[in-house]
């Protein structure tokens, strides 16, 4: 039975020349798991918002939008609420109230549920998402992974039919990023919600999709199951968004089914014995710039140590990868190094000239056009615009910008400053894969500039750095020239290493494997 139906629908955003959407049309139903894929800026948070009338971003929308034969715009308050949920990318921008019985407890308050409802649902989905032992905890010590899981709890507390999200894994270690997915997709299967979900990091989430819209320019180009959209992805730019398998499977001119999981991988690549795989690896440089030693830091007297005796070093003109589970204490030792924390043991130094940009890129922006934003700092922004793709958004106001748009912009302000280390602090939230191939290229041709980055995106890091440490518990557990280090872990690391292992060992990436030509 059909849900969700779009007809027609265009948008504009106001005063803005071009439309974000433009006449789409597409049906969803009941019980599918929709994935939504497109490049940054291509419409998919635009779409999504307007599905649920209280998030229609302000502008010019045509076309109609029907939910179960009604038009959204005439579904009740408390129907809308409901019956459609919402999750966000950002698991802070959601919670609203300081513990986790409470927030669990907030939407069903607000739709007048009886008090012995309320303590009933609270309960069974605390349960369900393994939030019991949190129950009483403050929102604000839970880490990312399980804030999320916390927004999703309360939404669907309220039992609603359609779960949308948009990017809910952007911010999640890749271990909490499946966890979530699975969670999704239980959802999905245990109680027949309708899922409809925007995603850049595609390798978990693809082949849990029953169909897959692929939105371009802020048109529907495909909608299709996930392994016809591989094959009719093949060749184009955004093929390179894809999930593992399925790009192995392509680099190789594969025949018969696309293989979408690593154990399907893992399968194709045993039945092709002429696959070569890319030994290379890359040269420790020397000259350090950047030196920690035996740091240590609190956020308050007598609390829990976050960094522990940790000791760092990143060589000038390399890009050195930090990775490691929310809440292991990245972003405080991004902190720590430009000086807005404080340590009370142990020492940072640094005599280059530093430019951070923080894992909310819109922080960075205080003007209503992102042109008198740059012109702030320096005149000669244009060709940085033209090669992050961004000209055409100088007249935006930034916080109309999409999540890979803000990312791209704020990394062209920090550009400006001319910058001799960059610190940025998940620079591939909201990218697309071929804006972050792009990114990553460019950040590799940037001379004499040092790179310290930290990432949940595995991908990227085993792609553009030279070395790769793992945090954990306040300290740098492992530390690795990036080949040795991905092949060496069996969760952090990256799905050709999964499909690889013991059949093709040495490929790290994609581009790691070619075909033998007989």
């Amino acid at each position: 039975m059909e849900i969700i139906s779009v007809k027609n629908l265009s948008f504009r955003y106001n005063k803005a020349s071009e439309k974000t959407l433009d006449n789409i049309s597409f049906r969803v139903n009941s019980g599918d798991f929709l994935l939504v894929i497109g490049e940054s800026g291509s419409g998919k948070t635009t779409l999504l918002r307007t599905l649920k009338k209280e998030l229609t971003p302000y502008g010019e929308l045509k076309g109609e939008i029907f939910f179960k034969g009604n038009k959204i715009e005439e579904l009740s308050q408390r129907d809308s609420a409901s019956k459609i949920g919402f999750i966000f990318q950002d698991p802070d921008s959601q919670i609203v109230t300081d513990k986790v019985y409470s927030e669990l407890a907030f939407g069903l308050e607000n739709l007048g549920e009886k008090r012995e409802v309320i303590r009933a649902k609270v309960a069974e989905f605390a349960s369900y998402f393994g939030l019991k032992d949190k129950f009483n905890q403050n929102t604000n010590t839970l880490s990312g992974g399980e804030k999320q899981l916390l927004n999703l709890a309360s939404v669907m507390a309220m039992n609603p039919e359609v779960l949308i999200l948009d990017e809910p894994t952007s911010m999640l270690d890749p271990i909490s990023a499946l966890d979530f997915v699975n969670c999704v997709k239980r959802l999905n299967e245990d109680l027949g919600v309708t899922v409809i979900i925007a995603e850049h990091h595609l390798n978990e989430i693809f082949p849990l999709a029953d169909k897959v819209l692929y939105l371009e320019n802020g048109e529907v180009v495909a909608l299709d199951e996930p392994r016809a959209i591989c094959k009719l992805l093949k060749d184009k730019r955004i093929e390179y968004t894809l999930p593992a398998p399925a790009r192995v499977f392509n680099r190789m001119n594969g025949e018969g089914d696309v293989p979408l999981t690593v154990k399907e991988g893992r399968e194709f690549i045993n039945r092709n014995n002429t696959i070569e795989v890319n030994n290379s690896n890359k040269e420790i440089k020397s000259d350090r710039v950047l030196y920690i030693k035996d740091l240590w830091f609190r956020y308050e007297r007598g609390g829990e140590d976050i960094i522990k005796s940790l000791n760092l070093s990143v060589n000038k003109g390399e890009v050195y990868s930090l990775v490691g589970a929310n809440g292991c204490g990245k972003s405080t030792l991004v902190n720590l190094i430009t000086n807005n924390l404080k340590p009370y043991r142990g020492k940072v130094k640094c005599d280059l000239k530093l430019a951070a940009m923080p894992q909310n890129p819109r922080d960075l922006f205080v003007k209503d056009k992102l042109e008198d934003d740059f012109k702030t700092i320096n005149n000669s922004y244009i060709e940085l615009c033209d090669k992050f793709h961004i000209t055409h958004l100088l007249k935006n106001h930034p916080y109309d910008l999409s999540g890979g748009e803000i990312q791209r912009a704020a990394l062209v302000k920090i550009l400006l400053t001319a910058p001799e280390l960059i610190l940025l602090d998940e620079p591939t939230k909201g990218l697309d894969s071929f804006a972050k191939k792009e990114l990553g290229e460019f950040l590799r041709s940037i001379e004499d500039v040092t790179i310290l980055l930290v990432t949940h995106d595995l991908e990227f890091a085993a792609e553009y750095s030279d070395r790769c440490g793992l945090l954990f518990d306040g300290q740098i557990m492992s530390e690795n020239l990036t080949k040795p280090f991905f092949l060496n872990n069996s969760f952090y690391t990256t799905s050709v290493v999964k499909m690889t292992k013991g059949i093709a060992d040495g490929a790290v990436t994609v581009e790691d494997i070619k075909k033998v030509e007989s």
